[in-house]
């Protein structure tokens, strides 16, 4: 069994050998621990790769990502870096006077301009399971509005919202047709919706308007024969169902801000855990040990052995290699 047909087996619950392998690493791993990425990538491979697309040259980006100062990103938006290794804070949004927003347009040039050819080898070479990414609109708002302006204009219902919303979400449906179009099987988005005990709007405003921008993506992917990833960070339990319904195969959440076990008596079975493992306390200061009982936990109620169940995890920058090891160990038993 090669890792593609492995993953589709685990999100069709077709009793895969084993649960499917995917590391995420921060910025600062590969920049500064990169023969150890390289180790563990040696000792546990990965069954997911993502898609190389080849975008058009941005006409706004400018500086250096992830290393101390400022950047600016194919949006506009100037992103602070106070620590090298990580992806920092905007502080500068472009559209921080809604005033701008008239003549705003979004980097259609990296669409536009964009060689969907180039990775085509790859594409026939990869056994991997190949995930294109579309898009994050909501984060995106709060990068070009600013977090705080956002959420007030959230709450009181300002119109320049749904323009906001919008224009970003076309951007990210033009974006998904290039990607769906290409030899991927499965097309990621993400947001952020919750904080460490609740979702960070009212579920009712998110239902009004943002599930229906997450319900196209799924929707596209499913028509161009694609599976539908997605990721939120925080306590989003309310919305599950909702994700569930709108046709998402693979969820990536933080289960230790939830009751996980809750999760697998209600949802197990109806969509793909992508993960994870605590990042929070668990993975950067816990031993080994505590480790491999936290994927136990996951396991025990998540895991039948049907398969909706990915053995992902995150490494963080201070996070000690064999904390990592111990996931992949763990899932291995």
């Amino acid at each position: 069994m090669n890792s593609r047909e492995r993953v589709i087996k685990t999100l069709r619950f077709e009793r895969p050998d084993r649960a499917p392998r995917h590391l995420w690493h921060l910025p600062g791993i590969s920049m500064f621990r990169q023969d150890e990425l390289e180790a563990m990538q040696t000792r546990y491979p990965e069954d997911f790769a993502g898609a190389p697309i080849r975008y058009g040259e941005s006409k706004r980006a400018s500086g250096t990502p992830n290393v101390v100062g400022t950047y600016t990103d194919e949006w506009g938006c100037v992103w602070s870096v106070g620590e090298p290794g990580i992806i920092g804070e905007v502080k500068k949004p472009p559209l921080a006077d809604w005033a701008a927003l008239a003549n705003y347009t979004p980097p259609y040039e990296l669409l536009e301009h964009a060689d969907a050819g180039a990775a085509s080898p790859f594409y026939a070479e990869t056994d991997k399971f190949v995930l294109g990414f579309i898009g994050n609109p909501f984060e995106r708002m709060q990068y070009l509005r600013g977090p705080e302006a956002l959420y007030m204009d959230l709450a009181y219902g300002a119109d320049e919202v749904l323009k906001l919303r919008d224009m970003v979400h076309e951007y990210n449906m033009q974006n998904l047709a290039l990607v769906r179009d290409l030899d991927v099987d499965g097309i990621s988005f993400m947001d952020d919706w919750g904080s460490q005990n609740s979702l960070l709007i009212a579920p009712k405003l998110w239902r009004e308007l943002f599930k229906p921008l997450y319900a196209d993506y799924c929707r596209g992917a499913h028509e161009a024969g694609k599976f539908a990833f997605m990721h939120s960070d925080g306590n989003i339990s309310a919305i599950y169902p909702d994700l569930i319904e709108i046709g998402v195969d693979a969820l990536n959440s933080q289960l230790f801000c939830m009751d996980i076990e809750e999760l697998g008596r209600l949802y197990k079975g109806k969509i793909t855990f992508w993960g994870e493992i605590d990042r929070q306390h668990i993975l950067p200061f816990g031993t080994p040990d505590e480790v491999r009982a936290a994927v136990r936990r996951v396991r025990a109620a998540l895991d039948d052995g049907s398969g909706g169940v990915i053995a992902q995890c995150e490494w963080g920058i201070g996070v000690p290699a064999e904390n990592i090891a111990a996931v992949f160990e763990a899932w291995s038993e």
